[in-house]
């Protein structure tokens, strides 16, 4: 993406390095377009600068971690932003290091995934290919995935014993996924998912029990859904003598 901005100075040059400094741009990284030179006058009288539009391009991976340290500013979370971009997998990884990376994380990551979503926004903004952002901290995203790895074998492990299924908490679509496959190769439980965003959840369930039957909705229940009603036989009412009973009749 490109960007430019216009700069004024006494001669072209000092022009163009005004626009240097307020860019933080070295000379090769510009292109420079005069748009107007300047005029010396008379005696100072009609005397008028040098206007300069000064053109830059912008990576994905750039605009991503400019606007990720000025979102940390105003949260008042200031943070030293270390960021990479590979070309290959359209990866940008921004890695954050600071004082208060606890409110940046937030409940079960719940900031962080945020900033992360915001982030992918601008990004990918006016972008052909789509790049996916990874916003990380104190290598908590690792933590989490570890930690959800074990709550999957510990749930699938329950399940078995007591032969019932098991709700998880609510999580987001890519921690589920982490759940589904960490118990994919389990062939004893199964997974699915029921419940809207943003309170769908992951339950865990034996192979082959009832429960599986409610993958697709969202509103049923793990392990069955609401018990079935007898139907009533049809037909005419029989009729009994005086002192004969419906058990006698059996």
């Amino acid at each position: 993406m490109v960007k430019s901005i216009e700069a004024k100075g006494d001669t072209i040059e000092a022009a163009v390095e005004n626009a240097l400094q307020l860019l933080g741009l070295d000379r090769d990284d510009v292109s420079v377009e005069v748009l107007k030179n300047p005029k010396s006058g008379f005696l100072g009288i009609g005397k008028e600068p040098a206007i300069v539009r000064v053109s830059y391009s912008t990576s994905p991976g750039e605009r991503a971690k400019s606007f990720l340290e000025g979102l940390l500013i105003r949260f008042g979370t200031p943070a030293e932003v270390r960021m990479t971009e590979d070309t290959e997998t359209n990866t940008i990884s921004m890695e954050l290091s600071g004082e208060k990376m606890g409110a940046v994380i937030g409940r079960r990551g719940d900031t962080l995934d945020a900033i992360q979503y915001l982030t992918n926004i601008v990004a990918n903004r006016d972008e052909d290919e789509r790049w996916r952002v990874v916003v990380d901290t104190e290598n908590y995203r690792a933590k989490r995935e570890n930690s959800l790895e074990s709550l999957a074998e510990k749930t699938a492990q329950k399940v078995i014993k007591y032969r019932k299924s098991v709700a998880l908490e609510p999580m987001n679509p890519h921690e589920r996924r982490i759940i589904h496959s960490a118990l994919q190769g389990n062939e004893a439980v199964t997974t699915y998912s029921i419940g809207s965003e943003p309170n769908r959840k992951v339950v865990v369930a034996l192979a082959g029990s009832e429960g599986q039957q409610q993958r697709s909705g969202g509103s049923g229940t793990a392990g069955g859904g609401k018990p079935r009603r007898r139907r009533r036989r049809s037909g005419p009412k029989k009729e009994y003598a005086p002192g004969q009973s419906a058990s006698a009749e059996e």
